[in-house]
């Protein structure tokens, strides 16, 4: 696969605004392993190689179990995430696919058994920005690993 084209060369003033968003969320209240869990869902879910390939990396540095990493994908069978990363998986899911009736009640209730109204928020940008990168990556084709090193990514120990 060959990459399309770089966006940060083409639009670097967007590129670098939507990367500060992202750096905004991250350094936010919400624990950062729930955010790599979304990262890694939704990337999984639009079937994003590079940002997939990037989170599982930076999840494994920040100290995620691999067995975890590998049950991202089969969350709801898996009994290794607990209720609060089971709802955020949820979210993930539903704001990732919309529905075409939109979110259901009984969903959003249940997030909201987990989460305060401000975590909502910041889980829905979560969410958002991923859903962004996704789309960005995919539609120009940018390579899984391009950025390791850049990134310190090479460090994660899964080559």
């Amino acid at each position: 696969m060959t990459q399309r084209l770089n966006a940060a060369e083409q639009c670097p003033q967007l590129f670098k605004k939507f990367a500060e968003v992202g750096m905004l969320l991250k350094s936010g209240g919400m624990e950062r392993s729930i955010i790599n869990l979304i990262e890694i869902r939704a990337s999984q879910m639009n079937g994003c190689g590079f940002c997939l390939d990037m989170h599982v990396k930076q999840a494994k540095i920040q100290g995620e179990r691999e067995l975890r990493l590998h049950h991202v994908a089969i969350w709801r069978e898996s009994t290794l995430f607990s209720p609060r990363e089971r709802a955020a998986l949820a979210w993930t899911e539903v704001l990732t696919r919309l529905p075409e009736d939109g979110v259901p009640d009984h969903l959003y209730e249940h997030v909201r058994e987990q989460f305060s109204e401000k975590e909502i928020t910041e889980l829905s940008f979560a969410v958002m920005m991923i859903n962004g990168w996704n789309r960005l990556n995919v539609g120009f084709r940018t390579t899984p690993g391009l950025l390791d090193k850049a990134y310190g990514l090479d460090k994660a120990g899964l080559d």
